[in-house]
């Protein structure tokens, strides 16, 4: 690709960008775009960052054509707010590459500064290259990065063992509190559900029950949602997903935050974040997957529910634009 008046910044100067008031900046202040994948970028990543993406199947239809901006950034706000010319600077950074020039044509950087350097005002924005990436800031400055506090596998909480409180034993499900997904996203059991304290302390204000049974508690104080639906191989949850999606989408749109629940917070729940975050991050079930179990390491969809999980994968896959205008292109 060509440079055309693209800047490459380093580390320090970074730093000194975000350092920056907003109020000096000629406009909306300055927006970081990380390339690495969604799991690397959910692990660390630089605090207020944004994480890029692009569906392998998509990527592998392209054909080296040009890619337009929309099919990169799945979050319709902020592509507005770039395509708009609402930010001073935008950066953009993969996991380690030197300079622009070492970036192959297909890489995602690549495309992703193609995009913005064909789409964005270049009066109003100016398109940076991060050089060194992620690897090389976060040696420098792992003070400026966001690390995620995922308990490892073999932390004495998932192992054989049961916590005993007065005199039971609590189940490994029920341990601890909710975990949080995304920051507005948070998982957990029946027992979760029922701790007011525990929701308070994570700032819940909504509650999706995915359950045969479970009550709905704090009715006067939180928001619920409802979806009855039993945890058996015969169960078709996946026509639920529309339904949830909007759910979890309103409460985020309202500044809230949603648990999901249902009885152990193993299956049902869980299959219902793994949807919500193939449909709006545009991940893969696997990744999606190895996403959810390092922040809950007991998920364990029914084979049922993994099927219809896989189906929707290969839905949402379809119905992405660009796979449209590609097939129509064969």
């Amino acid at each position: 690709m060509g440079n055309g008046d693209l800047l490459e910044i380093s580390a320090s100067e970074l730093v000194h960008i975000l350092g920056t008031p907003a109020e000096l900046f000629t406009s909306g202040g300055c927006v970081v775009l990380d390339c690495r994948p969604f799991l690397a970028f959910s692990r660390t990543h630089i605090h207020e960052s944004r994480n890029v993406n692009w569906n392998s199947m998509l990527r592998r239809r392209s054909k080296s054509s040009a890619v337009s901006l929309e099919w990169l950034v799945p979050d319709k706000s902020l592509l507005g707010r770039l395509r708009n010319g609402e930010f001073s600077l935008v950066v953009v950074l993969d996991e380690a590459s030197r300079t622009v020039s070492e970036l192959k044509s297909e890489s995602l950087a690549s495309l992703l500064l193609s995009a913005l350097q064909s789409e964005v005002q270049p009066c109003s924005t100016e398109i940076c290259f991060l050089q060194e990436g992620f690897d090389g800031f976060f040696a420098m400055y792992p003070e400026l990065c966001f690390q995620s506090p995922v308990v490892p596998v073999n932390h004495p909480a998932y192992g054989d063992s049961e916590k005993v409180i007065s005199g039971r034993r609590t189940p490994l499900y029920d341990q601890d509190g909710p975990v949080e997904i995304l920051p507005f996203l948070y998982l957990g059991s029946a027992h979760h559900s029922s701790r007011r304290e525990a929701l308070a302390s994570c700032g819940i204000t909504a509650v999706l029950n995915v359950s045969s049974s479970c009550p709905n508690l704090f009715e006067a104080e939180l928001t619920y949602k409802t979806l009855r639906v039993e945890d058996s191989l015969a169960a078709d949850i996946r026509v639920l997903f529309p339904e949830a999606i909007q759910f979890i989408d309103s409460v985020k749109a309202s500044g809230g935050r949603v648990l999901v629940h249902c009885h152990a917070g193993i299956s049902r729940s869980a299959t219902i974040c793994l949807a919500y975050l193939i449909h709006t991050l545009g991940v893969s079930l696997d990744e999606a997957f190895d996403f959810v179990k390092c922040r809950r390491q007991v998920i364990s969809p029914n084979l049922a529910f993994m099927g219809q999980l896989l189906q929707f994968e290969t839905d949402v896959q379809r119905t992405a634009r660009p796979f449209q205008v590609l097939c129509s292109e064969d």
